[in-house]
């Protein structure tokens, strides 16, 4: 992507929202790396992350995912009147983790001008055991 087009959304600026009371923060998201196309992130799990069932809740990993690729769609906006919203969302769940760090590595597999396709792996960082695959479709909203 040349630097004409390029997103002011940048690592600092996504920083500076997480900052902010947001269900991003609630859940501990941390954002590692941003940049057009790939998003890395991670979590520390923590007791208020566990469902009445004993494991890890559903909707943390899903806002885990879901937030990662919606810094990665922010940061491919060409410009201010562009907005986006989340469409639609699959995931499928392949573990869980009590404790510890989980990864997630968000990369677009579409950057259309009306659409943004997304798909997010989750893992637990000490073993590499897969938690959850995400595949998110993210429309964009241009201001008229």
């Amino acid at each position: 992507m040349s630097s004409a087009t390029r997103s002011p959304f940048t690592l600092e600026a996504a920083r500076e929202m997480l900052s902010r009371d947001s269900l991003a923060n609630w859940i501990g998201f941390q954002l590692d790396e941003l940049e057009p196309g790939r998003v890395m992130a991670r979590m520390l799990v923590e007791q208020k992350h566990i469902a009445p069932n004993g494991f890890l809740h559903a909707s943390v990993i899903i806002a885990l995912a879901d937030t990662a690729c919606g810094f990665g769609s922010a940061a491919l906006l060409r410009g201010s009147d562009e907005k986006f919203t989340t469409i639609e969302l699959k995931t499928n769940h392949l573990g869980t983790a009590l404790e510890g760090q989980l990864l997630c590595k968000a990369t677009a597999r579409h950057a259309g001008s009306s659409t943004h396709v997304w798909d997010a792996d989750v893992v637990v960082a000490e073993t590499r055991n897969p938690i959850m695959v995400f595949r998110c479709t993210q429309m964009v909203l241009r201001s008229r």
